[in-house]
């Protein structure tokens, strides 16, 4: 079985594309200048240019009219999907639970 905490398995540049994606949360309003998550990540300019054009490709971020980036509706979506699931699996648990109690 495979230790999902092996180290060996991290790649630094997938990293950064989902710390660049984390970073983004919270702005998507004005969204941020790639600059700012350059620094912010402590990468270089080339690398934030990168890892947002392969958010953008996954549809997770996108450009602003302005320059700047902010997430897509997708990460929401993704996670009211999740709690949907929660809901439907809560649901489920309570209708087990109450066929068990029920007296015959």
């Amino acid at each position: 079985m495979t230790d999902t905490n092996d180290r060996r398995y991290l790649v630094p540049a997938q990293q950064r594309v989902l710390q660049t994606m984390l970073r983004l949360v919270g702005h998507e309003m004005d969204g941020l200048a790639p600059g700012e998550i350059a620094k912010a990540l402590r990468t270089a300019p080339g690398n934030t240019t990168r890892d947002l054009a392969n958010l953008r490709e996954a549809g997770l971020a996108e450009q602003m009219e302005t320059g700047r980036w902010r997430i897509t509706p997708r990460l929401g979506q993704i996670g009211i999907a999740t709690l949907k699931t929660f809901g439907d699996a809560q649901a489920r648990l309570d209708e087990t639970r109450a066929r068990f109690l029920r007296e015959r």
